[in-house]
C-alpha cells in the first residue's frame, strides 16, 4: 500500500469478491492522521483486524487516488463505537480530474448509542465513470468533541 499522511487543514460486511477493486493495488491512500496499531489496511482487507483509526481527534479524511480512470459502481462502508455516544458525519466524495474538482455521493450523519447503536453499515449504489479519486470526510462527533475517526470496513466494486 502506498501512502502519506497530509495535513488535516488543506451485520458484517460479505467477504470480498472478485468485484472489488484492489485498493492496495490500484491506488494510493492519503491520509490526514493514522493508528500505527490501526492502519488503512485494516478497513481494506476483509478479516485483517479492527479497521482504520485515526491519531488523533478531530475531523479526517482518507483520499484514494486511482493510477487509472476507474468505473465505481458500489461503495460499502461500516463504521463503529462501542466506546461513547456520539453523533458522526461523514462525507463521501469523487473527483474524475485528480482532485481539481469533487462532485459529493452522500452526506450523512448518524447517532452512536452503545450499548445498542453501535454499528452504520452504508452499502450504496452508483454508477460513477472515470474516477480519478475517492475520498471520504469524517467529523466524528459534530458536537465537536474529541472523539477519534474510524472505520471499520471500507469496500469499493
Amino acid at each position: 500500500m502506498r501512502k502519506r499522511i497530509i495535513n488535516q487543514n488543506t451485520h458484517n460486511v460479505s467477504p470480498v469478491d472478485q468485484s472489488w477493486i484492489d485498493l492496495q493495488h490500484m491506488a494510493q491512500v492519503e491520509l490526514t492522521s493514522e493508528d500505527s496499531a490501526h492502519p488503512i489496511e485494516a478497513a481494506l482487507i476483509h478479516s485483517f483486524g479492527s479497521g482504520w483509526r485515526a491519531a488523533q481527534g478531530g475531523e479526517q479524511t482518507i483520499r484514494f487516488l486511482f493510477d487509472e480512470p476507474q468505473r465505481v459502481r458500489r461503495i460499502q462502508l461500516l463504521f463503529q463505537e462501542d466506546q461513547q455516544p456520539r453523533t458522526q458525519e461523514f462525507v463521501l466524495r469523487w473527483s474524475p480530474d485528480a482532485g481539481q474538482s469533487y462532485r459529493e455521493i452522500v452526506r450523512q450523519q448518524y447517532n452512536f448509542s452503545p450499548p445498542g447503536m453501535t454499528r452504520e453499515f452504508e452499502d450504496y449504489a452508483v454508477d460513477l465513470v472515470g474516477v480519478t479519486a475517492l475520498e471520504l470526510r469524517i467529523i466524528p462527533d459534530i458536537s465537536g468533541g474529541n472523539a477519534y475517526a474510524s472505520v471499520a470496513q471500507l469496500r469499493i466494486a
